[in-house]
């Protein structure tokens, strides 16, 4: 009744229905304060219920063993894909980590592989040195089933801190719709802090801040659920303020490691035509006074903003966050919309010019004309911005990003994922945005969904495109391999930066190069897992002997 197991790479997604093909690795090396990934995948010759799973090492109880559970994907990918794929074919496809339950175990399926995800925890004190970690698989009754041992030498050397901006926009309506939780209530606020936990582990340490309920992937003339920090009182034309919730929310971030605070969209998507949903309290109730039916360049929300912004900035300034925060206008905006994006983020520098603005744009042109003082343009349209060397540059990719560049959506192999640290490192991107944290709606926000069910936002997105986190029991995280996965792109990128201040950074660049066909580009990249893990090597080899 003995299982056929494998260890794997990180890098390997295991198809419950398909002969496993992946080389074994049995070795990797990892810097101090890193997490690092691998997995033991396993086939049983009939089924077995109940087993147990426990890592035998020095390291143990720095080990963390969770189950690779399978999800649909109705769309995987668009028609028109690339050949940089694993399947385009719907089915169920590796992704959410679940903690393994002592009363549930480990299931062996009948000529399935499945897969544990191990994960080592290298932060803290860990000294230099090589350790053997087995991975015991035993029946519920304690009968060894399983034992498949990895060494990981951990360097002489502290991965440093990312130094990145890196946002995942954090949805806390779809929180909130999930758990059936009353918005901004003490469960809401517990679920939240949860999350946003997760986050900053993995390596994001911007949060979006729901200043009013962000104007994003909401239908024309729809609302998502009122998310409103900031507590608006109507008296005529005067407008009062209340902060509190916001100071609550930056006391959250900062107690769990978020350095930076992007605030919501004034202006609505795809055009900055209208206001965000803004609800006040007039006459002592409480309704809707701004969005879909007010006029962006109108003199009543532009009155307003006069109000707003003013006291916002005091809020700031009084809470020494002038540093940390970034504002925005109006996310994705065609070249068609320019005039109204214009007349936008003209009257917004009126007010926090100081402070810096970025938005999500594939457009020079708005650079050009000086209308956002740092543009994100998407992965595969960001050449003409390299080419005139933008200071401080960031890119983003989501649904549209998926011939040619990294992506990270369900279908994809892994290594697709993680080569974006490589190119974050070579063209010196200042920050990443990615629109989907945990997007658990239909398109246009129309409806909620179950993600264990639909992974594409109701067939909208390819699979993986809208979350890369599953909301787990009791309000707690389920991350999905594709979120491990980019949080080690994260860490080849600090990895390169320490390298860098070793050795310079032309030397850097040629080893990190080193086998591949031409040099990296955003669109140009080797594709073979086995390449991206022999280059990490390559660097941290190149780390230990420059640190001696």
């Amino acid at each position: 009744m003995s299982l056929v197991t494998r260890t794997l790479s990180s890098l390997e997604k295991v198809f419950a229905d398909e002969e496993l093909q992946a080389a074994p690795i049995r070795r990797a090396s990892a810097l101090q304060r890193e997490t690092f990934s691998y997995q033991v995948a396993y086939r049983a010759p009939k089924l077995i219920k109940h087993m147990r799973a426990r890592a035998e090492s020095e390291l143990a109880s720095r080990v963390t063993l969770r189950a690779v559970g399978l999800v649909p994907a109705e769309m995987p990918v668009y028609a028109d894909h690339d050949d940089n794929v694993l399947r385009s074919t719907p089915g169920l496809y590796p992704d959410p980590l679940f903690p393994v339950k002592p009363s549930e175990g480990l299931t062996g399926f009948p000529g399935q592989w499945r897969s544990i995800w191990v994960t080592v925890d290298l932060s803290g004190d860990v000294k230099p040195g090589t350790y053997p970690i087995a991975i015991v698989i035993e029946s519920n009754e304690g009968v060894e089933l399983a034992r498949e041992t990895f060494e990981l030498d951990v360097l002489p050397a502290v991965l440093p801190e990312q130094k990145l901006i890196h946002t995942e926009w954090f949805h806390t309506d779809c929180l909130a719709t999930y758990y059936g939780v009353d918005v901004f209530s003490e469960r809401h606020w517990e679920i939240v802090e949860r999350f946003v936990k997760t986050a900053v582990e993995h390596g994001i340490n911007m949060l979006l801040t729901p200043l009013f309920t962000p104007p994003l992937d909401t239908q024309v003339g729809g609302e998502r659920p009122t998310v409103q920090l900031v507590d608006v009182e109507k008296s005529g034309e005067s407008y009062r303020f209340g902060f509190d919730r916001l100071k609550r929310w930056v006391d959250m971030g900062d107690r769990n490691g978020i350095r930076y605070y992007e605030l919501s969209h004034l202006f609505t998507q795809w055009g900055a035509k209208h206001a965000p949903k803004i609800v006040a309290s007039v006459d002592g109730e409480t309704k809707r006074i701004f969005g879909w039916d007010t006029d962006a360049t109108g003199d009543e929300y532009k009155g307003f903003l006069a109000q707003f912004l003013p006291a916002l900035v005091d809020f700031l300034k009084r809470h020494g966050l002038e540093k940390r925060v970034y504002f925005h206008v109006s996310d994705e905006p065609h070249l068609d919309h320019l005039p109204w994006y214009e007349s936008a983020s003209s009257w917004l520098k009126r007010f926090v010019g100081e402070f810096p603005s970025i938005d999500a744009l594939s457009d020079y042109a708005f650079y050009e004309r000086g209308l956002v003082p740092t543009p994100i343009p998407a992965s595969n349209h960001i050449e003409p911005f390299l080419e005139n060397d933008i200071p401080g540059l960031w890119t983003y990719y989501c649904c549209s990003q998926y011939q040619k560049v990294a992506n990270r959506f369900i279908s994809m192999p892994s290594a697709r994922n993680r080569v974006l640290g490589l190119q974050l490192y070579k063209f010196r991107i200042a920050g990443f945005l990615h629109w989907g944290y945990n997007f658990w709606y239909a398109q246009y926000s129309r409806f909620p969904i179950d993600p264990y069910r639909n992974t594409d936002a109701n067939f909208a997105f390819p699979a993986g495109d809208p979350f890369v986190v599953y909301p787990g029991e009791d309000g707690a995280p389920v991350e999905s391999l594709r979120f491990e996965v980019f949080r080690e792109a994260l860490q080849d990128l600090r990895a390169l930066e320490l390298l860098e201040s070793l050795i310079g950074r032309d030397e850097t660049i040629a080893l990190m190069e080193q086998g591949a066909d031409a040099p990296i580009t955003f669109d140009v990249y080797p594709r073979d897992a086995a390449w991206l893990l022999a280059c990490r090597e390559r660097i941290n080899e190149a780390i230990r002997r420059h640190s001696a």
